[in-house]
């Protein structure tokens, strides 16, 4: 959440900060896409919890699960609820549609160009560019929604989920996916490694189709 609110900072203010090529947004950019793909390793090769394969459900689970919530039925589950797997799949799209765009984008001042802008037509760029823009009001509602319901679950629900993603603990309850996470082995190794692949992946791609990192 950081980095999509530096990014778009370092975009509105670039001027003001003496940033006019726009360097901040643009690393900004690359860690937002690092982080990303990070994810998506993770998925496969985290922890229990983490893996897309012990939350990620059919839609029609995620309407049932929402049913019985407004009805009061308590469901909890230890990782994402069928509610949430579908905000995050929702968020990481989002985040990663805009910060794909970003690299073939040309900037507001037009001196700026995203690494990959020479691949397209300057028409498309200027069309790409102002989907970029727009993009950045659909994330920040996505984000606004998923804050607002973990903060309800916790005053209402009285769910720890705030807490529960700082700490990685939830209190001992008869769960619905899994009753304990299963942490990897050296997991900080693991999380480096994935980190590493990540930004090999991002970096490695941009270079692959003639762009400059810098």
């Amino acid at each position: 959440m950081f980095c999509i609110v530096s990014a778009w900072a370092s975009f509105k203010l670039a001027d003001r900060i003496g940033d006019p090529t726009l360097v901040w947004h643009r690393w900004n950019g690359y860690f937002i896409l690092i982080l990303i793909v990070f994810r998506l390793i993770w998925g496969f090769v985290g922890s229990s919890t983490s893996r897309f394969a012990a939350f990620v459900t059919w839609p029609w689970n995620a309407v049932s699960y929402g049913l019985d919530m407004l009805k009061g039925r308590k469901r909890p589950y230890l990782g994402h609820n069928p509610l949430g797997t579908w905000m995050i799949l929702a968020l990481l799209a989002a985040v990663g549609v805009q910060g794909s765009l970003g690299l073939f984008s040309l900037e507001h001042n037009e001196l700026v160009a995203g690494p990959l802008k020479r691949l397209v037509a300057h028409e498309t760029s200027e069309r790409i560019t102002k989907l970029h823009v727009q993009g950045i009001s659909i994330i920040l509602t996505l984000a606004l929604v998923h804050v607002s319901a973990n903060i309800l679950y916790g005053l209402v629900k009285k769910e720890p989920l705030v807490r529960a993603m700082v700490t990685g603990r939830k209190p001992a309850e008869t769960y619905e996916d899994q009753q304990e996470a299963v942490i990897v082995d050296g997991v900080a190794t693991r999380a480096l490694i994935c980190f590493m692949m990540a930004a090999g992946i991002v970096f490695g791609s941009i270079v692959a189709l003639g762009g400059r990192i810098f």
